[in-house]
């Protein structure tokens, strides 16, 4: 059974080696790279990538995205 995703509008505005601080609707979240789907559109600091952020459902609600 494949798990629930979520996605979301984010801007990517800051990186570590194993999370990215994204900006989703002018809260600064950090999020794991690990837990962003590969489909996802934001996986880049240096570049200020924006567009969808693919997580799964169960990090979203614990990040408070749910």
């Amino acid at each position: 059974m494949a798990e629930a995703l979520f996605e979301c509008q984010a801007t990517c505005i800051g990186e570590r080696p194993k999370a990215l601080l994204v900006d989703i609707d002018g809260e600064k979240i950090w999020i794991p790279k690990s837990q962003i789907h590969d489909n996802s559109e934001v996986f880049d600091a240096n570049e200020h990538d924006e567009g969808t952020l693919i997580i799964t459902e169960w990090l979203a609600k614990q990040k408070g995205l749910l």
